[in-house]
């Protein structure tokens, strides 16, 4: 049986990680666009100005930072969904938007420690976490395929084991 066919193996728990980091990230995008909606509201409501800069203008930034921000974690999430269904690991791009998504957690995760508390802290930590877990679960040892062993540097396919590629003499 094939590690993709387990259902309670190893992929089957990887499956689970990389759903349940989707739906977090689900949750997260809906969470940041009422909060960005939200101050959008109190500064229109307020008349509220940052430098000089009109009260519209600031609504407007507000609403375009939902779209943006929520845009981006809903898809890492569907990113991570799309692991989830296919059990193949992202790669190229997708893969670096992935890390790209642990690093903006790890620095708001040290912002909030200040800012906000250690409750917001341990979200954004847990939230890295289970990204850096999809991610190592998912790693370059998948890229290789299962009935297959790796070939070590200097040998040629379809040679013999403990046959160089390297010539040995003069």
């Amino acid at each position: 049986m094939q590690a993709t066919e387990e259902v309670g193996g190893v992929a089957g728990r990887r499956r689970a990680v990389a759903a349940v980091t989707a739906l977090v990230l689900t949750v997260e995008a809906a969470v940041l666009v009422g909060l960005n909606l939200f101050l959008g509201k109190v500064a229109d409501a307020q008349q509220m100005s940052l430098a000089g800069i009109e009260p519209r203008a600031m609504t407007i930034s507000a609403v375009l930072g939902a779209v943006l921000v929520g845009g981006y974690v809903l898809g890492c999430a569907l990113i991570l969904l799309r692991t989830a269904i296919r059990d193949v690991p992202p790669r190229g791009f997708l893969r670096i938007v992935l890390i790209s998504c642990a690093v903006v957690h790890g620095v708001l995760g040290a912002f909030c420690v200040g800012l906000v508390g250690w409750l917001a802290f341990v979200l954004l930590m847990s939230v890295l976490g289970l990204i850096v877990w999809s991610l190592t679960w998912y790693g370059e040892a998948m890229a290789e395929p299962a009935g297959r062993p790796a070939e070590h540097p200097g040998e040629r396919p379809g040679d013999g084991p403990g046959v160089s590629a390297e010539p040995t003499g003069p």
